[in-house]
This record gives C-alpha cells, sequence and structure tokens, in this order.
C-alpha cells in the first residue's frame, strides 16, 4: 500500500504558501473509528457517523476496510442490496473487488481504482471479492465513502462511473516529499476525473517521513483528514494524528500537515491520509440503513418500494426483492 506510485519530481507540484498570511485550518475535533461488522462478515472502521453528523456535510459515512491479510477461502464482501439517496465511493489499494448493479454498471476495482456509484432515486448492487482472490487470499485495503445528494437531486437516475487507477490526477507537494492522488474535486487548480453531484474534494496522500504537505483549501469547504496508516500532524499546531483517527479542521483556506520522523513498521515509511471536503448541503436527513432521504415519510416509501420490487429499473434473477438486508448500528437512526 498504496497501489498508484509515481516519482514525485516528474509530477505537477502544489504551489509554495506563505506561512505568514494563511489562514490555515486547526483541528476542531479528533474521532477514533469505531470497528463494525459489515457484509458477509468483513470488518470495518468508522470514524462517521457516529460524531456530529452536520460536522462532515455532505458526507454520510467513512468505512476503512482493513488493512487485512486474508487466508486462502476467507476474503467476504457485502451481496445483493439496495441504496438509495446518496453516492457510494469505493476506492481499493490492495486486493480486490467486484462490483454489479442493477443498471448495468459494474466492474474490477483493484490496485489504487475507485467505483462511483449514484443511487439516486434507487439501485441494487454488490460488492464481493472476485473468486480468485478468494481463492488465493492476500492483502486488502481500502475505504467506502458516502456521499448526501441534495434534495433537488435525490431522484437522480443511477448512475456508475470506473475511475481507473490511471485515470487519478498525480501531485507532488512543493518539495517532492508527498504524493498525492486526487480523485474527486480539485487540489490548486488540478482536478480528480470522479464526476460529482455534490461539490467535493476527496484524495489520498502519501507524505514520507518528515515531510510536509501545505495545500490551499476552498474556504466554504469543510475539511476532514483521516489516517489510513502511519502517523503525522496536523494544522499550525500540530495536532498528532494516527492510524485510524479523523480530523475535523475549523475554517480556514489551507491545510497543513506533516508526517513523523519515524514511521511504524507496518506503516512503511510514509503516512497515508485521506483528504475529505465539501459545500454542507444543510438540509435534513432522515437515514434508515442504506436509504438516505430528507423526511421520515420519505425512507418509509424506499423500504416499500424495495419490498415491492419497485425501487429499481431491473432485478437479477438471483435477487429476493422482499427482504431487506442487513445494516449494522446506523439501521434506526432518522435524524430530522
Amino acid at each position: 500500500m498504496p497501489a498508484v506510485t509515481a516519482d514525485t519530481l516528474t509530477l505537477p507540484r502544489l504551489r509554495a504558501l506563505p506561512q505568514q498570511g494563511t489562514a490555515w485550518r486547526t483541528a476542531h475535533k479528533v474521532v477514533t473509528g469505531k470497528k463494525s461488522v459489515e457484509g458477509e462478515g468483513f470488518q470495518v472502521r468508522r470514524p462517521f457517523p457516529g460524531m456530529d453528523l452536520s460536522l462532515a456535510d455532505p458526507f454520510l459515512l467513512l468505512d476503512h476496510l482493513g488493512a487485512v491479510e486474508y487466508a486462502p477461502g476467507e476474503a467476504k464482501g457485502a451481496p445483493w442490496h439496495p441504496h438509495r439517496g446518496f453516492e457510494t465511493v469505493t476506492y481499493i489499494m490492495d486486493g480486490a473487488f467486484e462490483h454489479t448493479d442493477s443498471t448495468g454498471g459494474g466492474g474490477l476495482i483493484t490496485d489504487g481504482a475507485t467505483q462511483w456509484m449514484t443511487a439516486g432515486s434507487g439501485v441494487m448492487h454488490s460488492e464481493l471479492p472476485p473468486d480468485s482472490f478468494v481463492a488465493s487470499g492476500g492483502l486488502f485495503h481500502g475505504t467506502q465513502l458516502w456521499v448526501n445528494l441534495p434534495r433537488s437531486l435525490k431522484w437522480t437516475p443511477p448512475r456508475y462511473q470506473d475511475i481507473g487507477s490511471r485515470d487519478v490526477r498525480l501531485l507532488s507537494s512543493v518539495d517532492g516529499g508527498a504524493l498525492l492522488r486526487v480523485i474527486a474535486g480539485e487540489l490548486d487548480g488540478y482536478r480528480g476525473p470522479g464526476v460529482t453531484h455534490t461539490p467535493i474534494s476527496y484524495a489520498h496522500a502519501t507524505v514520507n517521513a518528515g515531510a510536509r504537505v501545505d495545500v490551499g483549501w476552498p474556504a466554504d469547504f469543510n475539511a476532514l483528514v483521516y489516517v489510513l496508516s502511519g502517523r503525522g500532524t496536523i494544522g499550525p499546531d500540530a495536532r498528532p494524528l494516527e492510524e485510524g483517527q479523523l480530523a475535523v479542521l475549523g475554517a480556514g483556506d489551507a491545510l497543513t500537515l506533516r508526517a513523523a520522523d519515524t514511521q511504524p513498521a507496518a506503516a512503511g515509511s510514509g503516512w497515508n491520509v485521506l483528504l475529505l471536503g465539501g459545500l454542507p448541503l444543510r438540509e435534513p436527513v432522515a437515514r434508515y440503513g442504506p436509504f438516505v432521504m430528507n423526511t421520515k415519510a420519505e425512507i418509509i416509501d424506499a423500504v416499500e418500494d424495495f419490498q415491492s420490487g419497485k425501487l429499481i429499473r431491473q432485478v437479477p434473477d438471483e435477487l429476493d426483492p422482499g427482504t431487506m438486508p442487513h445494516r449494522t448500528s446506523e439501521d434506526t437512526d432518522l435524524h430530522r
């Protein structure tokens, strides 16, 4: 980990920011991801929900999958299940997932690829390790991010984006000590390939031990930093941040990160972090497992549509549209 690497000396570089006069964002809150079990029984770390959801708006959920070394026959996934009202973004650094959905979208997600699924008005999909990976076992590591859709786009037609590792926009820090992979939105004017309904930025940075990253950030976006592996500090006050922790940053127009001079053996020589931010929707949120709408009545409609088979346009033969799949501790949360 990570799957996508490059010689940072050959890449475009972020512009240098003045240390004086820049409104650096500081960590307002640090959250440690809670462990839970998903799908067929794979463990995830989840920094949110669990904290005040308004702090992450427009994001709804972040699951950190692994890193785990599967023995042959152990790899698990999430069989057919429904979604409505938001988008799922699955980023795989090690191992592989096969995505299949009821609109015909799908493909293999592996080695730094991203699968972006807009559930919109409703879709069924499955995320399973391919048979070859189940048979061989191996290292698996990825994330899944849920991005909310505004009220005006809850009923948009489902859409699937296959973002290969070769499509990700690669950048370097000013001194070449960090590699940044822009998946969606933009950093310093460099835009990632993901096409978003909700304005967001989403990037994965590998920061060499002792190296620093300074990057401008939209003042009207929120800002979150999640650690995939390693340790470092965030903000001008050098708030410590390590694997499995999420920093919620305050107001400002730039981020500053620094990797620790020494890294845990399991992390290798770099500190790996996700940089997340978006324009808050500030709309009511009602959620029930795989459905995220604006009102409780809309959630009831989604459940009834699923149970009657009206949720989707095409139902694969192996699906039973009358069975509601299991979805962990967030199932009964109905937020106004």
